[in-house]
């Protein structure tokens, strides 16, 4: 399972049966992803405290488009590997859909209910 972190708004525009396709597609060519892990990462750098995101859980084998797992940019030693999808996801690759809420201090850690599956 890999996860993306997606505004709510960006994720309701997606119709059934279509697929959903991040800015970052035409930015850098691929659609940022994390594992349990390491989702909290970039959530906390990018979009500390912010209300309305989710976090979809793509199935890598349910992707019609190339999945590559790479080094952070910028690269670190030591820095985890993230999976990047290089096309649009299928909404039928998303097996769910999880409210993602920022903690009190504006960080982010994964929620409970997905917790339990990275245990």
């Amino acid at each position: 399972m890999i996860l993306h972190i997606c505004p709510e708004a960006d994720w309701a525009a997606v119709p059934d049966g279509g697929t959903y396709h991040a800015a970052s597609l035409d930015d850098v060519g691929f659609v940022h992803c994390s594992d349990p892990g390491t989702v909290q990462f970039p959530a906390t750098a990018l979009y500390p405290g912010r209300t309305d995101l989710l976090l979809l859980c793509i199935d890598p084998a349910r992707l019609d488009v190339p999945l590559r797992w790479e080094p952070a940019v910028p690269p670190s030693p030591g820095a985890p590997w993230f999976p990047h999808v290089y096309g649009p996801i299928p909404k039928d690759a998303v097996v769910s859909v999880h409210r993602f809420p920022p903690e009190p201090d504006g960080s982010f850690r994964l929620p409970a209910e997905l917790a339990v599956i990275n245990a």
